[in-house]
């Protein structure tokens, strides 16, 4: 199945259930289908609406904008037109919040900002979300949705794979815990990087998650895929998910994760040795 973006959900029937949902109920239950619980993807504020206590987001990197590193005719055009599209200024945007009185630093990807492709910016706010999290002592939370590196920015794009991987062995070093909740599509090279290093990985019901599409798979392995294939019940039965989150009940997981991997609190995680999780 295939999520659809929610810029009028509710206007078609319903790709899970084929149900008809005005625009103002899908809103109400958090853009999901009010008949099957389908999930609609969402936009970053729309999440931190639906996540962060009241009035405690503060947005933090928000002066960074992407150049044109390699010169790409016609690439200042197409972010203009992506700032237009999403409303933001890149594909994700950070800060500090409370989620049910919990303090949390939070970065939020966006589909609609070409893909929620990663590149410099998105690297850099991603690294700077981590580091200031093992700074500050501060879980962190990443929404992840993207189709990968930004390849108009050619290796640069690349390199924020081995940097937002090494902020998070920072973030791990300094013993703060890290979630991810890989939202649909997750793939490319934010999969191969950090979205796949946190310290427990959540993702919404129905979410693509992935390296490679399965079209891609199915050409160069010539053999047809197993129902469901890369979604996110399929990533967590093969172990890649630990586990699914329907976005009702987010805040409250969110906020019982932070309380069990705070110091002091009994069976919580304590710093490691190593940089990485195992």
């Amino acid at each position: 199945m295939a999520h659809t973006n929610h810029e009028n959900p509710g206007n078609t029937g319903c790709p899970g259930c084929g149900e008809t949902a005005g625009p103002e109920a899908v809103a109400a239950a958090l853009y999901t289908c009010p008949a099957c619980g389908w999930h609609h993807r969402m936009e970053p504020a729309e999440r931190i609406a639906c996540l962060a206590d009241e009035g405690s987001f503060r947005e933090f990197s928000s002066g960074l904008r992407s150049l044109n590193p390699i010169d790409l005719s016609g690439y200042e055009e197409k972010l203009s037109r992506a700032e237009e599209k999403a409303r933001m200024t890149d594909a994700v945007i950070t800060g500090t919040c409370r989620v049910q009185g919990r303090p949390l630093i939070l970065a939020l990807m966006s589909f609609q900002f070409m893909g929620g492709s990663m590149g410099s910016v998105v690297g850099e706010k991603v690294s700077r979300a981590l580091l200031r999290g093992a700074e500050e002592k501060t879980p962190v939370l990443i929404y992840t949705t993207s189709g990968g590196a930004r390849m108009q920015e050619g290796i640069f794009s690349l390199l924020q794979m081995a940097k937002t991987a090494s902020a998070a062995a920072e973030l791990d070093q300094a013993g703060v815990p890290f979630f991810a909740m890989l939202c649909d599509p997750t793939t490319g090279g934010v999969t191969a990087s950090f979205a796949m290093l946190a310290d427990v990985i959540l993702a919404e019901p129905g979410a693509l998650i992935g390296f490679a599409g399965p079209r891609v798979i199915e050409g160069t392995i010539r053999q047809t895929l197993p129902p469901g294939f890369q979604r996110a019940e399929f990533q967590m039965d093969k172990g890649f998910v630990d586990a699914i989150v329907p976005r009702k009940d987010q805040k409250r997981i969110i906020a019982a994760l932070i309380d069990l991997h705070s110091p002091g609190v009994p069976g919580s995680t304590p710093p490691r040795s190593g940089p990485w999780k195992h």
